[in-house]
């Protein structure tokens, strides 16, 4: 089994359009939607994905569990919404009514362990819904505070920590972020945008160009916190779908059957609390 936690679908041709992709990107400007993911994906052996918001427009989170509604293959939706705003409850309140709603993402926040951020983390976190978080490693000490103040919240740092990749030692003060969020114990990492975060292009389908970034999400995270991710459809500007999968995958294959299924399924649901069709 295989759960991709990071795909995102939209579609340009809606009346309203979209907020992002801009058309100037031509090579993701184009319908992306379940259907085409699925083409491509369930040769490799996916078995479902996590969807993460791709809009910042509010009933983009309905759109996207309406897409989820009609296809078993989406596992759950990690929207967009804005918290330390005066709508945040009101609108948390509504999107966790359903089950496929299961998180949002936001990016660097000065303050996150304070005040109005802070009281709806702990909204957030007692509807048993998750925090992705994008963001350069540098303000990942934020993310580390949140976590020390709220430790019943579970955390997904997105993309590697967003560290250059370029088959050498990765920069000391990433590793030092990594060591300072992992410390606390619901914050996982998806291991995903890695063919996006190399300084060579396209990105090398070697393995072993990745493998001073992954030794150090092993040593700091360990078997039980690393997520698989793809970052689909934004991760064919580097690397073709399966060579995303063959890299992200040889890596944990070799730590051992048990450690394999805990990084391609077993730690989404841990994450991400969503819940197997039938």
């Amino acid at each position: 089994m295989i759960i991709d936690t990071h795909t995102h679908f939209y579609d340009p041709s809606r009346p309203q359009g979209v907020p992002w992709p801009s058309p100037e990107e031509d090579w993701l400007y184009r319908r992306v939607l379940p259907e085409h993911f699925q083409a491509l994906a369930q040769p490799e052996g996916v078995s479902g994905t996590v969807v993460v918001e791709a809009s910042a427009w509010l009933e983009d989170n309905q759109w996207v569990l309406d897409l989820a509604a009609a296809d078993p293959f989406i596992l759950g939706l990690v929207g967009h919404l804005d918290p330390g705003t005066a709508s945040f409850a009101g609108q948390l309140e509504r999107f966790a009514a359903n089950p496929l709603f299961r998180g949002i993402r936001v990016g660097f926040r000065q303050g996150m362990d304070q005040g109005a951020f802070l009281a709806d983390m702990e909204l957030l976190a007692k509807k048993d819904l998750e925090l992705d978080v994008i963001m350069g490693y540098e303000h990942l000490g934020e993310v580390a505070r949140l976590a020390e103040r709220l430790p019943e919240l579970r955390i997904v740092i997105n993309h590697v920590g967003s560290v250059p990749i370029d088959g050498q030692a990765p920069d000391p003060h990433w590793v030092e972020q990594m060591q300072a969020v992992a410390a606390q114990p619901a914050v996982y990492c998806k291991v995903s945008g890695m063919a996006e975060l190399s300084q060579v292009q396209p990105a090398p389908a070697d393995p072993e160009f990745y493998l001073p970034v992954l030794d150090v999400l092993w040593a700091v995270f360990g078997p039980e916190r690393l997520i698989y991710g793809s970052n689909w459809p934004v991760c064919e500007r580097a690397a073709q779908y399966a060579q995303v999968q063959a890299v992200a995958t040889a890596y944990f294959a070799a730590k051992g059957g048990a450690a394999l299924e805990q990084f391609l399924w077993k730690n989404a649901l841990a994450a991400y609390q969503c819940v197997l069709p039938g």
